[in-house]
């Protein structure tokens, strides 16, 4: 490596270094204030709850397990919806490009089903698949799957029409050019529309636990505010962080992986 490609690299590192250190201290400056306040009164500790209070109150459900029980559900909820979703979306999109003329049809149809208000359909989920699992999964499916496949539909139709073309000026078939140009040049389309799609379908499952659980950290969320046991309303909202920015960080390690051992061997 040159003297200034050293001194960039060098440089780099430090600013990733800072960014990470202001993240964790705007963080801690945050809660530092917020306990400070709830103490000394500022604001009601009853109403507002305080770092110190939420971490007792986490303690005391580890004990019995309970709060691992809740974050379970709701995790492998999110994960069902999100695998389903990716899965659907990439099939539908794939099936919407080898027919334009489907595309055309059901384009309009696709818009308004991606603008529809998901909430509102969670009563009618209850209505027609019952309260259990399946209407939280397919309520966490419904906030990501249209858009998931509008995007990915879009990334197909944007793909390189030259490579296209050389495909079937070397006798290839529709099939080859999906398998050799289009899927593959369309993986960081799909794994940027991953990075959307898991926190959607969180959001997603805690609105039907709003409606349809026994358990899962939506039902928490709802049973804590209808008793206003507020600190294990925001320990429930806390962990829904925690989680999503896990979630995201799992795709975003995906996503280096993919970077580092395909894209530089092209």
């Amino acid at each position: 490596m040159t003297t200034e490609h050293l001194r960039f690299l060098k440089k780099f590192r430090r600013r990733r270094r800072m960014v990470v250190f202001l993240r964790i201290l705007i963080l801690f400056l945050f809660l530092l204030q917020w306990e400070i306040c709830a103490d000394t009164g500022v604001v009601d500790s009853f109403i507002f709850s305080s770092p110190s209070r939420i971490i007792t109150c986490f303690l005391k459900m580890t004990e019995d397990g309970s709060v691992f029980h809740h974050i379970g559900i709701t995790l492998y909820e999110t994960l069902v919806s999100f695998l389903l979703v990716t899965l659907t979306s990439i099939l539908i999109a794939i099936l919407l490009w080898c027919f334009h003329g489907l595309s055309e049809i059901l384009d309009p149809y696709m818009v308004v089903l991606n603008s529809l208000p998901k909430s509102a359909l969670a009563p009618l989920l209850i209505v027609w698949l019952g309260a259990n699992t399946t209407t939280i999964v397919v309520a966490g499916m419904s906030v990501a799957i249209f858009g998931s496949i509008l995007n990915l539909y879009t990334s197909f139709s944007t793909i390189d029409q030259e490579k296209i073309r050389l495909i079937y000026t070397l006798h290839g078939k529709r099939r080859h050019a999906l398998t050799k140009v289009v899927l593959p040049g369309s993986i960081p389309a799909i794994i940027s529309n991953m990075k959307v799609n898991i926190g959607l379908c969180l959001v997603g499952v805690i609105i039907g636990e709003f409606l349809a659980a026994r358990s899962g950290l939506g039902y928490l969320i709802i049973y804590s505010s209808q008793v206003f046991k507020l600190d294990w309303l925001l320990m429930s909202i806390c962990i829904l962080c925690i989680i999503a920015v896990l979630l995201y960080a799992i795709i975003g390690l995906i996503e280096k992986w993919y970077l580092k051992n395909f894209l530089s061997v092209q």
